[in-house]
């Protein structure tokens, strides 16, 4: 039996739901490891859930990622939302956002992955994030549709007098927000603070809510799938203006006209950069099913410049003559740590897809919750014309002959499989009747390399005509 594909976009397994990812690299007991501290999806029909756990791998293997169980559990039994946790000294501070994040606890760990006890109310507010600074000062940042910065005092809970920042930025315009005169189409900051120090400049990592159209993304109306950053020379003020980090609406299909059209169902973002052996990588999450109650952990690499002015670069960043001119955000993939591509001949779940799109629109990964490393998590309410993409896989030097795809057929349907493009060249195809599970066909031109995969589905009935589980090449 082969092997499922691990450590992919997500990068967690299939089953489990970890959104609001706030990456650390700590060294413990000799062994430096990614540790991620977010949300934990786990009540289905609303967001989050009571309990938070802590996942980590090491820094030299991004695909191997191991669960230490349970961190926190809500003080009161309610719902928890994003976290944060910071080392100072020998101590790992978790700021733990209580009351759906309306109570700002920090608990204490002398380990990276708690349990962190002993908690005190602090007096920070929604999506706390948290900076140690190299000369040991601590600051605070937190917010919702209006952000809010501090220094902390050495309890690291309550506020130094004189230093609380309101608005150091503009925040978006929502049906819910007030007009309280900070409105800013450019800054738009929505939620999800995260302060990084990078080559001596405070970073400031947000979710933008874009109320304004941004074509070239797709984005037509309200959207805040983005993380977006500024950056200052001070900690708490002077914010100049960055740009956006990343986007989770999935493979940007480019117009004629330069105009882009999202390929995945987007939803509210949360995360931030990392530096992991001299590389730095993008957390973010995805949507899966047809609400934002299955959020799941993903990473990219990133780019992170600095130019001769300071102004720092992060994302998909343009030189010319070695100066970084422009970013944009960097491409969802279904890779995770797999920079160079998922291995094909190992079992795929069709649940790494980072395109579902075309049909009738209704296509999307179901959420799965068992706890096996053979669960797959399907693309269901597949119609015709849809095609479900995976960005990328490694083919190596020698062409497969075949690729087998597990697919339940509830019409007769003709699948196409498609190299590069959803629209690009075919090399195999598979007919199936209603009621047939699984499908092996021939390739029929060389694939070799790293390539991007699509699956096209196609068939006369206007209903839901196929779910897609998994799949595999042979050479």
């Amino acid at each position: 039996m082969k092997e499922y594909i691990k450590g992919a976009n997500p990068f967690m397994p299939l089953w489990e739901h970890v959104p609001d990812g706030e990456p650390r690299v700590f060294e413990y007991n000799g062994e430096t490891r990614v540790y991620l501290y977010g949300s934990h999806d786990t009540l289905k029909t609303e967001y989050c859930g009571p309990d938070q756990v802590v996942w980590s791998a090491p820094v030299d293997d991004l695909t191997n990622w191991t669960c230490h169980g349970v961190c926190y559990t809500a003080t009161d039994g309610g719902v928890l939302y994003a976290p944060d946790v910071v080392q100072k000294g020998d101590t790992y501070y978790m700021y733990a956002a209580e009351c759906c994040g309306g109570r700002i606890m920090v608990a204490k760990s002398k380990t990276p992955w708690g349990p962190f006890t002993d908690p005190v109310k602090t007096e920070l507010g929604f999506d706390p994030g948290v900076l140690v600074d190299d000369d040991g000062k601590v600051y605070a940042y937190w917010g919702f549709c209006g952000c809010y910065c501090a220094e902390l005092n050495d309890d690291m809970a309550t506020i130094k007098p004189g230093t609380l920042h309101e608005h150091p930025m503009g925040h978006t315009r929502a049906p819910w927000a007030r007009d309280d005169g900070h409105y800013d189409e450019n800054d738009a900051f929505f939620e999800a603070s995260s302060p990084r120090k990078v080559m001596g400049k405070y970073v400031y990592i947000y979710s933008k809510r874009y109320f304004t159209p941004n074509p070239e993304m797709g984005v037509y109306s309200d959207n805040n799938g983005f993380l977006s950053y500024k950056f200052s020379d001070k900690p708490l003020e002077d914010f100049r203006p960055g740009g956006d980090i990343s986007f989770n609406g999935g493979e940007i299909l480019k117009n004629p006209d330069g105009t882009g059209t999202m390929s995945y169902r987007w939803g509210n973002n949360h995360g931030s950069i990392i530096e992991v052996n001299g590389k730095w990588y993008v957390f973010y999450h995805r949507q899966t099913g047809t609400n934002e109650f299955s959020r799941q952990a993903m990473l990219e690499p990133v780019d992170v410049a600095m130019d001769h002015s300071g102004k720092i670069f992060i994302g998909d960043i343009t030189y010319k003559d070695g100066e970084p001119v422009s970013s944009r955000p960097v491409e969802m993939t279904s890779q995770g740590g797999h920079v160079n591509g998922l291995d094909a001949y190992k079992l795929i779940s069709a649940g790494y897809a980072c395109h579902v799109y075309g049909g009738a629109g209704k296509a999307y990964i179901a959420p799965v919750y068992e706890q096996t490393d053979s669960v797959s998590a399907p693309v269901v309410d597949i119609t015709n014309g849809t095609t479900v993409g995976l960005r990328y896989l490694q083919f190596g030097n020698n062409s497969p002959k075949t690729v087998t795809a597990q697919i339940n057929a509830l019409e007769d349907i003709t699948v196409n499989v498609r190299v590069d493009d959803y629209k690009g060249k075919v090399v195999a195809s598979m007919k199936m009747s209603k009621g047939e599970t699984e499908k092996t066909a021939d390739i029929t031109s060389g694939i070799v390399g790293k390539h991007a995969i699509y699956f096209e589905f196609l068939s006369d009935s206007t209903d839901s005509i196929a779910e897609f589980v998994r799949f595999t090449f042979d050479r």
